[in-house]
């Protein structure tokens, strides 16, 4: 045979030689989420070895994982259901939870790269990511809101907003308005493609937000399609994205590198809580080799086109010395 693809394989050198996708630290954003209180670290049951933080607690979390290379994360609040209404009028009220865990960050690790949620979801009292009226998610009105919420988290010092609402228009009313303001600095990482998942429930155990009635399937994508991203791309392309996520990420690498091929965007992938809780669950059941597991998982995204990871493991996979 002239052709031995096998004599690129026969030593680890050659292996690292060629090898065509490389995954660093610089790829890796860490969810993090937060709750009131003092010296408070209170571990997710569905997401082993992941924890709720007070602010305290996340400042000795953030300055841990800057030592290991980590500089990235994207901040979630746990808020108490007596706090919540109908408009999520606690998400952009000056000194709450999210926001003074934005300012703490920053003004103590202000190299961190700080991402934050927009979503009315973890604030209001129907659970779900835009003002409900007889069942119905309103759209244009939710925009109000999303706003309010995400020209709060510029002004605390978020590096980039990620709107996850999955409301139509809200990237270009969010840019507007950041850039009316003076935040023309600020990026924007929209949630493009995200789908309507059965990979969510571990995140919702970990803010107490899943929606009271109903589900997300009129805003949020069906699983079924693929094409119908590239119209949500398009449209958060042309409002002023700077990046373009995918969510999940292991069910959706297809989106995730039709999205890479379309566009020249930088593409984000959210490992979400779901596909960390099935792998850890096999891991501690001795079905799957951890390190192997996690970083064929990771090396995934990248070979798929992200450049940007959202992932429960990026402390540990540092922690561990996988990369």
């Amino acid at each position: 045979m002239l052709h031995r693809p096998r004599r690129n394989r026969k030593s680890a050198v050659i292996r690292d030689m060629i090898q065509e996708h490389h995954l660093s630290a610089a790829n890796l954003i860490f969810p993090l989420f937060i709750i009131e209180g003092q010296n408070q670290k209170t571990e997710v049951s569905s997401m082993p070895g992941i924890y709720r933080h007070s602010i305290d607690h996340l400042l000795r979390e953030v300055e841990s994982c800057m030592k290991l290379g980590l500089y990235a994360f994207d901040l979630f609040p746990n808020i108490d259901d007596s706090l919540k209404d109908k408009y999520a009028t606690l998400s952009y009220k000056k000194g709450n939870l999210y926001l003074r865990a934005i300012e703490e960050v920053k003004k103590n690790f202000p190299e961190a790269c700080i991402v934050t949620d927009v979503a009315m979801d973890p604030y209001s009292s129907d659970g779900h990511d835009g003002i409900v009226e007889n069942g119905v998610i309103l759209n244009d009105e939710t925009l109000a809101v999303l706003g309010k919420m995400a020209l709060a988290h510029a002004e605390a010092g978020a590096d980039i907003i990620a709107p996850s609402d999955m409301m139509d228009g809200r990237i270009g009313y969010i840019r507007q308005l950041l850039d009316e303001n003076g935040f023309s600095h600020v990026s924007l990482m929209s949630y493009t493609a995200k789908y309507a998942s059965a990979f969510y429930g571990p995140f919702r155990d970990a803010l107490n937000s899943a929606p009271k009635a109903g589900d997300k399937k009129t805003y949020q994508m069906n699983p079924a399609n693929s094409r119908e991203a590239l119209i949500e791309a398009q449209l958060d392309a042309e409002e002023g994205a700077d990046f373009l996520m995918v969510k999940p990420g292991l069910p959706y690498l297809d989106i995730i590198k039709l999205l890479h091929d379309n566009f020249d965007l930088p593409i984000a992938a959210y490992n979400v809580s779901g596909e960390y809780a099935m792998l850890k669950a096999a891991i501690r059941n001795g079905w799957l080799d951890e390190e192997r597991a996690i970083m064929e998982t990771l090396m995934s995204f990248r070979r798929a086109g992200a450049t940007s990871i959202l992932t429960y493991h990026a402390k540990e996979v540092l922690e561990k010395k996988w990369l």
